[in-house]
C-alpha cells in the first residue's frame, strides 16, 4: 500500500511559509508523540536552518510516560531544544514559552543593552493535526486558532497578538513525497493524513500487523482475541465477528471494521501506542 498526500494548496502553503519567516525570530514545530519522527517535514526544517528552533513534543498524554522518556532522551542525545507537552495543559505551554525565551536569550540581552524591548515572534508549524491550533490556544487563554480532528484544518497563516509574544499559526504542511513509508503509515494511523485518501481496509490490516508488535496485550484484551498466533487477515476476520461487522452472507464487513479500529487506537480505546521512540 502506498500512501502519498501532497495536495495543492499545501504548495501554496509552503511558499508562504518561506516568505513569512523572515518576519520570525525563531519557530515553534510541533510534533505528534505517537509517531514524533515521522511528524518531521525535512523540507519544511530546510527552510527553518537560519532559525532557532523549540521542538514542541505535543499529546505525550497518549503516550506512556517511559515511551515520552526515551523520546525525550533522542531528542537530547541530538542536541535539540524541545518540550515534551499535553498542548491542553497552561502548566505545560508555559514551558513551551520559557523554552522559546531560552533560545532567544542572547538576541534578547543584546536588544535589552541597547535600551530595546523586543517582542518575541515565533512560527507554529508542522505536519497536519499534530495540534498546532490547540497549544497556540492554551497559551493565548482562548479559542485564537481554528481547531479540528482532521488532517487540514488551518489553510491561512495567522498572526496571534499575546502581549511581548506573538506567535504565526501556520497550515500543516506534509513533504512533497513519502521516502519512508512506515512514517507514512504511521501518520495515517494518527489521523495526519486525509482518511479520504487512503485505502482504509489495508492501513487497517498494517495496524493489525504493527499492534501484533508492539501492544499484544492490550489487543488482545481489547478485541478478547484468544491468541495472535495466526495472520494479520485472520485476525481482521476474528475481529469483524467480534464486533458484529457481518455483512449478509456471513462475510466480513471490512470497510466497518477498519474504521472502527483505527478510530479505536486514535481515542486511546485500545492502549496508549508510540509507533517511535527513536528514528
Amino acid at each position: 500500500m502506498l500512501i502519498q498526500w501532497f495536495p495543492g494548496h499545501m504548495t501554496k502553503a509552503m511558499r508562504k511559509t518561506e516568505e513569512d519567516l523572515k518576519l520570525c525570530d525563531g519557530v515553534i514545530y510541533v510534533m505528534d508523540a505517537r509517531a514524533v519522527f515521522a511528524c518531521i517535514n525535512k523540507k519544511l526544517m530546510g527552510l527553518f536552518k537560519n532559525k532557532p528552533v523549540v521542538y514542541c513534543i505535543n499529546k505525550c498524554d497518549m503516550i506512556t510516560p517511559q515511551d515520552a522518556r526515551k523520546i525525550g532522551e533522542e531528542f537530547k542525545r541530538q542536541g535539540l531544544v524541545y518540550e515534551l507537552i499535553d498542548g491542553l495543559s497552561k502548566r505545560d505551554t508555559e514551558k513551551l514559552k520559557l523554552a522559546c525565551e531560552k533560545v532567544m536569550k542572547e538576541k534578547i540581552e543584546r536588544d535589552k543593552a541597547k535600551g530595546i524591548k523586543r517582542t518575541l515572534r515565533f512560527m507554529v508549524a508542522g505536519i497536519p493535526n499534530t495540534g498546532k491550533s490547540t497549544v497556540i490556544n492554551t497559551i493565548s487563554g482562548s479559542k485564537r486558532a481554528e481547531t479540528g480532528d482532521k488532517a487540514g484544518v488551518t489553510r491561512t497563516n495567522k498572526w496571534i497578538r499575546l502581549g511581548n509574544f506573538d506567535l504565526l499559526d501556520t497550515p500543516g504542511t506534509m513533504p512533497p513525497s513519502f521516502e519512508n513509508q512506515t512514517y507514512a503509515r504511521h501518520l495515517a494511523y494518527i489521523g495526519a493524513i486525509n482518511d479520504d485518501i487512503l485505502d482504509i481496509e489495508g492501513l487497517a490490516l498494517e495496524l493489525i500487523k504493527d499492534l501484533k508488535q508492539i501492544a499484544p496485550t492490550a489487543f488482545m484484551a481489547k478485541y478478547k482475541l484468544e491468541s495472535l498466533d495466526k495472520g494479520p487477515l485472520e485476525i481482521f476476520d476474528e475481529v469483524c465477528k467480534k464486533r458484529g461487522f457481518i455483512m449478509r452472507g456471513g462475510e466480513s464487513d471490512y470497510t466497518r471494521c477498519a474504521k472502527a479500529i483505527i478510530d479505536d487506537l486514535r481515542k486511546l480505546r485500545i492502549d496508549k501506542i508510540c509507533f517511535e521512540v527513536e528514528p
